[in-house]
């Protein structure tokens, strides 16, 4: 059975996402969840080193001169998410102001759930980059498709496993993180179809989709999992908070040098 370009894409674009957030799912819910309050420290390190060491030089390699314009974005972007974390705020605490109750069962965790919700709109823009991606290789060639793919996959397992990490400490289940961590998956497959038919039009947006989702990563990291790491500040706890942070910058130093 031959396969058009189209079905390969969606094929491998689905396919890629699939295992990618599978491995991190079995991961994360197992070895990792016993220790999730410490692995927030390795998100902060997978988070930041995929965004400067991979995503951002990225962005500023396929933008060329326009290199103002990218940071331009990435100040919106932050600027956005900022926006977006506030109103959710204000919204949650209008709606419990006054209303002769305490705190509802679950209130801390809806608190802390805006970083999983932020988490997952960056991660859904990554994946429809990463579509894109794939896309452009197969159109060239399918053996290039294929190990883009494959590099995809592995630059995707240790970001996935820190959204994974977010997601739980932010108060979601495992089953609500594993499916809407699999319908952010999905954009990868939207990102490759889109590419298919408007690939020219999808390569200039390419560079500022890269910078939104970046923008997302520094602002969860910087906002919402720094001050976490810094409510536990004994000398033991932090110089593990420092060494996972090492580990996880590592991890994405260790798959981005092996696959590009």
């Amino acid at each position: 059975m031959t396969f058009s370009t189209l079905q390969l894409i969606i094929l491998v674009t689905a396919g890629a996402g699939l295992i990618s957030i599978l491995t991190a799912a079995s991961l994360s819910l197992t070895l990792l969840a016993k220790i999730v309050n410490n692995m927030v420290s390795l998100s902060v390190g997978i988070l930041l080193a995929t965004t400067f060491l991979h995503s951002l030089p990225e962005a500023f390699e396929l933008a060329g001169a326009q290199v103002h314009y990218l940071f331009a974005t990435l100040l919106g972007g932050l600027l956005g998410f900022f926006l977006l974390e506030k109103i959710a705020l204000l919204r949650h605490s209008h709606h419990h102001e006054g209303d002769g109750h305490g705190h509802h069962h679950g209130h801390d965790a809806e608190e802390a759930g805006n970083s999983g919700w932020m988490i997952l709109v960056g991660d859904s823009i990554h994946n429809f980059v990463d579509g894109v991606l794939i896309a452009a290789a197969f159109m060239v060639d399918i053996q290039v498709g294929i190990f883009t793919a494959v590099a995809i996959i592995a630059h995707e397992i240790p970001q996935e496993i820190g959204d994974f990490i977010i997601l739980l400490n932010a108060g979601f289940s495992r089953l609500r993180a594993l499916c809407y961590n699999a319908l952010s998956g999905l954009m990868a497959v939207i990102g490759g179809v889109l590419a298919y038919y408007f690939l020219e039009k999808a390569n200039q947006a390419m560079p500022y989709l890269l910078v939104i989702a970046s923008s997302s990563f520094i602002y969860i990291a910087v906002s919402d999992l720094i001050p976490q790491m810094h409510r536990r500040p004994h000398w033991q706890e932090s110089l593990r908070q420092i060494v996972l942070i090492a580990m996880g910058v590592g991890i994405v130093v260790f798959l981005t040098d092996h696959h590009h």
